[in-house]
């Protein structure tokens, strides 16, 4: 507790307006929690709340991991808070929507079945588009920013380039299948556009807990994937701190390479 006190303590040091927000996510994850409990309503085969429950926890990981790598760029001080406040808002503003969408017993993604819907899967898309511009330029600012420590240099730049592509592959969900457009020739009108799970469509069965697709691709797998690569690089190079600066970079670089492959 006196570890986790301390992070918490020393990151609102570093910004506290993304610490804000991803403790606001802790505190709406056990809501959810507690949705996937009482709610039995399912939304495209999965649980109502589960959708919510994810946001929650992988925001607030991102969020809390964010400002030590804004705290590496020393000489982007403007990148710095624009990327921080572009982020905490786009955050909340997804989390809002995908709760209050479970909350109406609808899908918040790819629904475009009623003008409200349509206009909030918009701002979404909209919302995190603006988000992962914003982590591209953190990713180039990364890359010209000069470090003493080659190994985490090494794990920061790689971790949000691999962040950022991660979160790319969102694009790719949103383009609408053949079957879908098909639809909205015949009838005059498109219920969804886009989905995650390729060569069927969503709803089938999936990983428990998460809801990937175990009979088919899934787009979630390289999103999720990606985006929290910009945690799992720099831990490692903190973990390999032990070893000698060249074994350590090296390490570094071929986790990278390997995690983004």
């Amino acid at each position: 507790m006196k570890t986790l006190l301390s992070f918490t303590r020393r990151t609102w040091n570093l910004d506290p307006i993304l610490t804000g927000t991803g403790l606001a996510m802790l505190t709406l994850l056990p809501l959810t929690l507690l949705g996937l409990q009482l709610d039995p309503r399912l939304i495209g085969g999965a649980p109502a709340w589960l959708k919510p429950a994810k946001f929650a926890a992988s925001t607030a990981v991102y969020s809390l991991t964010l400002p030590w790598v804004l705290a590496a760029l020393s000489e982007w001080p403007r990148l710095r808070r624009g990327a921080s406040r572009l982020t905490a808002a786009v955050m909340v503003v997804e989390v809002a929507i995908i709760s209050a969408q479970a909350w109406r017993g609808v899908s918040s993604h790819f629904n475009v079945s009623t003008p409200l819907d349509a206009v909030l899967f918009g701002v979404m898309g909209a919302a995190i588009a603006a988000q992962t511009a914003a982590a591209g330029a953190v990713a180039f600012a990364l890359f010209r920013q000069r470090f003493t420590d080659p190994v985490m240099a090494t794990a920061f730049r790689t971790g949000m380039l691999i962040a950022v592509l991660g979160a790319s592959t969102g694009g790719l969900m949103t383009s609408p299948s053949r079957a879908q457009l098909g639809e909205a020739a015949a009838t005059g009108r498109m219920e969804r556009s886009g989905g995650h799970t390729v060569g069927a469509a969503d709803g089938g069965p999936g990983l428990p807990g998460i809801g990937w697709s175990r009979d088919h691709g899934d787009l979630r797998v390289p999103h999720f994937i990606g985006l929290h690569a910009v945690q799992i690089l720099p831990l490692l190079a903190l973990w390999l701190r032990r070893r000698t600066p060249a074994q350590a970079a090296r390490l570094v670089t071929i986790a990278s390479v390997a995690y983004a492959a």
